[in-house]
């Protein structure tokens, strides 16, 4: 024995739900106190929290100052995934406490489901496949939901948002011999047509891919304005949080506006805050209207690509310090 003491290990507590297997690989570095989504104080006592140095969390969960305040020594907050919508940063910056995420850890394949829920509509890909399972291909009369569609070739698609998932859709879509333009809050060097408003876009593209960050100014910004604007055969691919109207006017602004049976369609991956309540549709357009066309859980557009780049993968990570 030599009777030098180890160090005890860090506290990091794990506040958003996590996957078992990232934690264990932490666990290896870290002493880990998981709250399962549940406000610290009802999982640990106050001792317990006490020492603990940093937390993990989900950008778009809601991190009040009084949840921070639980944590005295708390000094860094890791947001998985791209965003920190959620944190407040005010309060942070007065305690000095470092917020960091991985803005495009997970680009590449939130752009691979967006890009692939387009096809799937624009191709009636489901409808085909149910077609062809439930035998209506045999009938005497062929269904009028499988005539013949419009390829991407010359598609005018409209993406809101070029950040780094939207410039990634941007190329891909751009490689299907598509036109590009796109709204953003400024103007980006891309090869691509910059629209002066979302309403321009709108107007504009047939196909409006919504991939713009959470906030106060993109709050529902999607609406049945905007669905009048892009026409009664357009498409809206959501890959955003809160940015369709889920109240059920933008479906019922659409149907009075003109485009009765043949709105525009509402593709949404469920890409929902946890506070959210409905993690499968925020834009919530007739459902019989919808049924046809894809709808995913937002877990599953990261796969392993999210896991790996969002946590591990820390020099890469912005980092928010002390100031606002």
């Amino acid at each position: 024995m030599t009777g030098k003491k180890n160090k005890m290990p860090e506290k990091v507590l794990i506040y958003s739900r996590f996957p078992k297997a990232l934690m264990l690989r932490i666990g290896e570095r870290f002493e880990l106190m998981d709250a399962g989504g549940k406000a610290p104080r009802e999982v640990f006592a106050a001792d317990q929290l006490k020492g603990v140095r940093a937390m993990i969390t989900a950008g778009g969960t809601p991190l009040p100052g009084a949840m921070m305040d639980m944590m005295p020594d708390l000094k860094a907050i890791v947001c998985y995934g791209t965003g920190y919508d959620g944190v407040n940063l005010a309060v942070a910056a007065a305690r000095k406490i470092a917020v960091g995420h991985s803005p495009g850890a997970n680009a590449s394949s939130v752009a691979d489901i967006a890009v692939t829920l387009m096809l799937a509509a624009t191709r009636r890909l489901m409808v085909a496949d149910n077609y062809v399972r439930s035998g209506d291909w045999a009938a005497t009369k062929p269904s009028p939901m499988m005539r013949p569609q419009a390829g991407m070739r010359g598609r005018k698609v409209g993406v809101y948002g070029m950040g780094e998932i939207g410039r990634k859709i941007a190329a891909r879509v751009a490689s299907f011999e598509t036109e590009v333009g796109y709204f953003s809050r400024s103007k980006h060097d891309v090869p691509y047509h910059y629209w002066p408003s979302l309403e321009a876009l709108a107007e504009w593209c047939s196909v409006l891919m919504i991939a713009v960050r959470a906030g106060a100014d993109t709050h529902h910004a999607v609406d049945g304005k905007i669905l009048q604007k892009l026409g009664a055969d357009g498409y809206v691919v959501n890959i955003a949080r809160g940015v369709c109207d889920r109240s059920g006017r933008l479906d019922r602004r659409a149907r009075s506006q003109g485009h009765r049976g043949r709105r525009s369609r509402c593709l949404c991956d469920g890409a929902a805050s946890a506070g959210c309540a409905d993690r499968f549709s925020e834009c919530r357009a007739d459902p019989a209207y919808r049924r046809p066309y894809p709808r995913i859980p937002h877990r599953d557009a990261g796969l392993r690509d999210r896991q790996s780049g969002s946590v591990f993968r820390r020099r890469g990570a912005a980092v928010r310090g002390p100031g606002p």
